[in-house]
């Protein structure tokens, strides 16, 4: 946690500061995957609405949560670690502004990978339903319905255990 190499010689990534946060203020966070998504990053430039905060799709609901933009910080710096302060206990997956995705998960790094999957497969879906008309969202009983299939399937809350009491309160809590 200090951010120094414990094993092998390949130097770590140039973004430890955000990593060293991630850790630091997500005990619960096993595996973390930065990347750039094509169509997931169409939203990390997009003005307007941030569709990924919505509730679209159950899998997508239940299992990433809601992806708020932290405002743009210069790549490998501890401003861009910093950026993630307000939403790192909330959330699970953030987009960076003008620069990509990053997913956290209390699970192993391939099913870390297999959210960014459901989030890549989300974002092509909402980005075709707004070219030829719009997004239909899942109602606040819709997804009050899907903490039961969280339940049904042992998912664990959305952001640090014990910050969010509902996934009613993430999505409709700031309307």
């Amino acid at each position: 946690l200090e951010g120094k190499t414990v094993e092998g010689t390949r130097k770590p990534t140039g973004e430890v500061p955000m990593y060293l946060n991630f850790y630091r203020d997500r005990p619960d966070v096993k595996s973390v995957i930065h990347c750039h998504p094509t169509y997931t990053n169409t939203f990390a430039i997009m003005k307007g609405t941030n569709w990924l905060m919505k509730p679209v799709f159950p899998e997508t609901v239940v299992e990433v949560g809601p992806v708020p933009v932290v405002p743009y910080g210069e790549p490998l710096t501890q401003r861009l670690a910093d950026n993630f302060a307000p939403f790192i206990k909330k959330y699970n997956a953030f987009l960076m502004e003008n620069h990509g995705l990053t997913i956290l998960s209390s699970a192993d790094i391939i099913r870390t990978l297999q959210l960014v999957d459901i989030l890549e497969v989300s974002a092509i879906a909402i980005l075709q339903a707004l070219a030829i008309g719009g997004v239909k969202e899942l109602t606040r009983q819709d997804v009050q319905n899907l903490e039961n299939t969280m339940k049904t399937r042992n998912l664990p809350m959305i952001g640090l255990p014990g910050e969010n009491l509902s996934m009613v309160d993430l999505y409709f809590s700031e309307k």
